[in-house]
């Protein structure tokens, strides 16, 4: 591709996520334009249209793959529909943003895998983590050897909303390991440089009742362990509609010493009252934790593409949280400890 060339980009999915794709293409990321968006939802892509001054916008992303100035698309739809319109893209010559999980099964992400290696396309996964300053920290500490050899990562993703209906059906949605962890189970391949072996988790409902009658299996809370292949140690929790703030936080204990990785604390503001109590405020949401890694990672794929090298997080890490994933939902039914290939 021409370096000097401007990349026009469509965003699929004009949910919060979808949006600050677009947002970040409109706004922060230079050298490109977001030249058309696509949601199902004709009010919600129209609206988009509106805020973001994008003119282009469809209801079917067949349509916009057919745009003459798009050359890359960034998913950011409900996971069951990723592999379908990743496999269109990488067909119709696009490089692909898609946001995590990669798909609903490993036989999903081998099709796109496949599509995107014919066609000679980006395919980059959404784990924004790996480009937030802290996580980056962390890991070239861990590459320095500050912590001597990692024996253990343990992460946690808690987030204050309730999940979506859709997400109740874990035919659809894999539930919150899938869409809650995926980016600790990234963060727990990456930190420890190992694949995962053996996996056990147990789950509730706790928190959702309304699912409870229609979707038995469904469940807004896990814990999973792993055994790594290098011997090493994981353990992840997960969970949805816990109300008191978004957490994500990660320990990393070596041989000799340990690494934290984040805080409940939001804007760093303590007050202290009459009543001798501290008060301060609590991270909201992902959006506002993460916000400058997304920019990053939005520029990166940008960037991936003019210079035809691979992303950080690819699709065969995509491939991998989806493999995990599905052995943890697996232990979840069966109540056993399982082994991934």
């Amino acid at each position: 591709m021409d370096t000097h060339s401007t990349i026009g980009v469509a965003v699929i999915g004009t949910g919060r996520a979808g949006m600050i794709h677009a947002a970040n293409y409109v706004h922060g990321v230079r050298r490109c334009r977001l030249v058309a968006l696509v949601d199902s939802v004709e009010q919600a892509v129209l609206a988009a249209g509106n805020e973001l001054g994008v003119e282009d916008t469809y209801t079917d992303f067949r349509a916009a793959l057919r745009h003459p100035h798009v050359d890359a698309v960034v998913i950011a739809t409900p996971t069951s529909l990723h592999a379908e319109i990743a496999v269109a893209a990488a067909e119709h010559g696009k490089h692909i943003l898609c946001e995590k999980p990669m798909a609903i099964t490993v036989a999903e992400c081998d099709a796109m895998l496949a599509a995107t290696e014919r066609a000679g396309v980006v395919l980059q996964i959404g784990f924004m983590r790996r480009y937030s300053e802290d996580f980056l920290a962390a890991k070239a500490r861990i590459d320095a050897g500050d912590i001597g050899s990692v024996v253990q990562v343990k992460t946690l993703t808690h987030g204050p909303s309730q999940p979506k209906p859709w997400m109740f059906n874990l035919q659809h949605s894999n539930g919150p390991l899938a869409e809650v962890n995926s980016h600790d189970i990234d963060t727990v391949r990456w930190m420890s440089g190992s694949e995962f072996a053996d996996v056990y988790a147990i789950a509730g409902n706790y928190r959702t009742p309304e699912a409870q009658s229609t979707h038995p299996d469904f469940y807004d809370q896990v814990l999973l362990v792993s055994r790594m292949a290098n011997g090493g140690q994981g353990s992840i929790s997960g969970a949805q509609g816990v109300q008191y703030a978004y957490d994500a936080r990660c320990e990393i204990l070596g041989t000799e010493g340990m690494i934290a990785i984040g805080s409940l604390t939001g804007i760093e503001v303590v007050t202290c009252t009459k009543d001798k109590v501290l008060r301060r405020p609590s991270v909201a949401s992902w959006t506002n934790l993460f916000a400058s890694a997304y920019l990053r990672e939005d520029s990166d794929f940008i960037d991936c593409i003019r210079q035809s090298r691979a992303p950080r997080a690819a699709g065969r890490d995509g491939r991998a949280a989806v493999a995990l994933v599905n052995a943890g939902n697996q232990s979840i039914r069966e109540n056993r400890t399982v082994t991934l290939p």
